[in-house]
């Protein structure tokens, strides 16, 4: 693993919301921190409403963790384009958030401890 990644389970159960509804409820998540940059909400797949989240075509890459592909979400009234990603076979170093996804926590989707 990069020397500026850490991974970690953390206690508490946390949700995801978007839209104003709950797509994922968990007491399982990992915490990813890489360097300088905010600390990422992993959450397990299973634990997550799949029926919301349709794969997009972008893709990302990082050096440390590989390739994204990201997901938008499906409210009750409108798309959140890109809104999720997942690291579907992460770098070794990394290998604990296989399985889970992250999302971007802004207006619209919230990741919070409940």
């Amino acid at each position: 693993m990069a020397d500026h990644i850490t991974i970690e389970e953390i206690p508490g159960t946390w949700v995801v919301r978007a839209g104003g509804a709950v797509i994922g409820e968990s007491a399982r998540v990992l915490m990813l921190r890489e360097g300088e940059y905010p600390p990422v909400v992993y959450f397990p797949r299973a634990d997550i409403a799949m029926a919301f989240l349709d794969e997009s075509a972008k893709v990302s890459h990082c050096p440390h963790k590989g390739d994204a592909t990201h997901y938008s979400i499906q409210t009750k009234s409108v798309i959140l384009p890109d809104a999720a990603w997942s690291y579907e076979a992460p770098k070794d170093g990394v290998a604990e958030i296989a399985g889970h996804m992250a999302f971007y926590d802004r207006d619209t989707v919230t990741v919070e401890e409940v």
